[in-house]
């Protein structure tokens, strides 16, 4: 149900700006024979809405709480900044209609399909799309399915793509009862059809998508990738998405690739790799990145990540620059929580709490990897190693029950490392893995590893770091930290109360001594991640004590 603040959106969206048009659709009292510019008067189907040729400034609007069977679909739809193109729905003449109206684009490419659009807003719509295989004659990828398909084909820039009040759900490729190959899982990305929720594809190595802004959307129960940016080296520039919620989606919750200044705030991510369908692909982290740089992803939760590999809450995959993880909820995933690969630089896990992250056992009902509390992979697609570098970990907060080994693996290509002011309450065993991705790690010491920042980090036991890692810090703490609820899934309950051993206890963290570019926005951080400040000398862990 919309929001009343929602609702006053609708209303003030049937007002087009001077000299633009409103579009209006009823499935039920349209006729696609009508001018379609009247609520008296309006089309019937989306196909007839599709043969519109939009300028700045007008809109098309779907009734209320109605289904249209179909997709909208629009190329070269251009507006301004201060005249966009609005796709949207309104509340209609009856009393006590709700709800925004339902796409339902079965057998079709998307529920809404743009190519080479620029300066247009898509809000207050349902969009589903369950099975149907292709029907013939579809644009864009004919083995795929999406929720909202965002494409740029063609040389030159689309700028000023918004998504706000969505919910996408039910996509899928297949029809009910289909069941993946067994070796698919095992495929890096999947190679068989699937169902994504929200995708923007750049399909000309000349065309880049930018600004693009996300918020108050909803994607639930698709059969890979919830959220996907898809792009060329700096293809994807300038993302905003605030307040997105993912559940169930049978591959990754978000995954990006040639993303260039983005920041992610306000997810939810819960249940990554779900295993409730069985045409999904059943793996994925709740976010990962690839080939991106600039990119902040902070007070947001990821839960429930499932996989036989990677499936981590949050995971830097390899060629990537300032990817800061921050502030963040983790909790149960399989893979684990700290996850960074080759060939990456100056990337960063800060102030975030991880709970019972890392469960994942290699061999174990088909697990390719184990899960790990902290991974450290010089991983760049083959046999060769590279870095990463110049890694930060710092004022992180990390449980782990006793029924879960703690394991670690740091590869020996690594290079520029700082762990510190973190706190490590692993209840039970800890140890290290090595040549867990490549047989290279299993041959070669940790102890080469150059600009080494390893201290001050507080452990529950003395060996929760394992003794068998070279790689140790040097002036560790050993204590309890007294959290108000250890195995809870708030960050309240992992306030420390212990004062004397937390309070005031942290160093303040400097650059490795070998980086000359520290972190996006700096080292020093203003607020934990309750949003509380920091004054004074930092605490242990990612909370402030008060």
């Amino acid at each position: 149900m919309l929001r009343l603040g929602a609702w006053l959106v609708l209303w003030l969206a049937t007002v087009a700006p001077l000299g633009a048009t409103t579009y209006y659709l009823h499935p039920l009292l349209g006729d696609d024979k009508n001018p379609g510019t009247s609520e008296l008067a309006p089309f019937k189907t989306l196909a007839r809405a599709n043969h519109l040729s939009l300028q700045a400034g007008d809109r098309v609007l779907l009734a209320a709480g109605q289904q249209f069977d179909g997709q909208l679909s629009f190329q070269n739809a251009t507006g301004t900044a201060k005249n966009e193109i609005l796709l949207s729905t309104y509340p209609g003449h009856f009393a006590g209609v709700d709800g925004r109206a339902l796409i339902v684009a079965k057998g079709l490419v998307a529920g809404v399909y743009l190519e080479n659009c620029a300066f247009l807003t898509v809000a207050n719509l349902q969009i589903t799309a369950n099975g149907g295989g292709m029907a013939p004659g579809q644009p864009g990828k004919p083995d795929q399915r999406y929720g909202v398909l965002i494409t740029a084909s063609q040389p030159g820039e689309c700028a000023g793509i918004t998504l706000t009040n969505l919910l996408v759900r039910d996509v899928f490729y297949e029809e009910p009862g289909f069941i993946r190959t067994p070796g698919e899982i095992r495929t890096a990305n999947g190679t068989q059809s699937y169902g994504w929720g929200i995708e923007f594809l750049i399909l000309n190595a000349a065309a880049s998508i930018r600004q693009v802004q996300i918020e108050d959307c909803e994607i639930r129960n698709v059969s890979h990738t919830g959220l996907q940016f898809a792009g060329p080296h700096h293809g994807l520039r300038h993302l905003e998405v605030r307040q997105v919620k993912l559940s169930h989606t049978g591959g990754p919750g978000v995954q990006m690739s040639g993303v260039t200044e983005a920041h992610f705030s306000g997810l939810e991510v819960n249940g990554s790799g779900s295993t409730n369908d069985m045409r999904n692909w059943q793996r994925g982290s709740g976010l990962w990145t690839w080939d991106s740089d600039n990119v902040v992803i902070e007070q947001s939760r990821f839960q429930n990540a499932n996989g036989p590999g990677d499936s981590c809450g949050v995971h830097i995959d390899f060629n990537c620059r300032n990817v800061i993880v921050q502030k963040n909820f983790s909790a149960n995933n399989a893979g684990g929580f700290c996850e960074i690969l080759g060939n990456n630089y100056n990337c960063a896990y800060r102030y975030n709490v991880s709970v019972n992250d890392g469960w994942r056992i290699k061999g174990l009902n088909g697990a390719l990897q184990e899960g790990k509390t902290f991974w450290l992979s010089g991983y760049v697609g083959g046999k060769k190693q590279l870095g990463p570098f110049n890694t930060y970990f710092y004022n992180n907060t990390l449980f782990v029950r006793s029924n879960i080994a703690a394991k670690i693996a740091v590869s020996p290509t690594a290079s520029g490392i700082l762990i510190a002011n973190n706190i490590f309450y692993i209840e039970g065993a800890s140890h290290s893995v090595k040549g867990d991705q490549t047989r290279a790690d299993a041959n070669n010491p940790a102890h080469s590893i150059p600009g080494v920042v390893f201290q001050n980090n507080l452990f529950l036991h003395r060996d929760n770091w394992p003794a068998a890692l070279s790689l140790q810090d040097q002036h560790p703490l050993i204590g309890d930290p007294h959290f108000q609820n250890r195995g809870g899934l708030s960050l309240e309950d992992y306030r420390p109360s212990n004062r004397e051993l937390v309070k005031n206890a942290g160093v303040t963290i400097a650059p490795i001594p070998q980086d000359q570019f520290g972190l996006l926005g700096g080292l020093k951080m203003e607020q934990d991640i309750l949003g509380q400040p920091i004054v004074g000398p930092p605490d242990l862990g990612a909370i402030e004590m008060q």
